[in-house]
């Protein structure tokens, strides 16, 4: 591998490092979000046998969020690698 292929591959794991810290403090800025949309005065979710089927839905949809906004961004970092390294071996052979 030459200067300009560990160049490229290095900025895409800088990016990636980047992507996945700036992923994880938004993390932190949805979390009383969903908290909010938990409690007794939005969804109230703690009370199982009083309210319906749909916001039960609405409920495990909501808790949902968090880990699916974790996937995304490890997917994205992961992908952003992946696809320098692909690019990186179709240049070079």
């Amino acid at each position: 591998m030459n200067k300009n292929g560990q160049a490229m591959l290095g900025a895409a794991i800088v990016t990636a490092i980047v992507i996945f810290i700036v992923g994880s403090m938004t993390i932190d800025l949805i979390k009383p979000e969903i908290t909010t949309a938990r409690n007794s005065a939005g969804l109230d979710c703690s009370n199982y046998t009083g309210i319906s089927d749909g916001t039960k839905l609405t409920c495990l949809g909501v808790d949902l969020i968090i880990p699916y906004f974790f996937l995304l961004v490890l997917s994205i970092s992961g992908g952003v690698i992946v696809s320098k390294f692909l690019e990186w071996k179709n240049y070079y052979f």
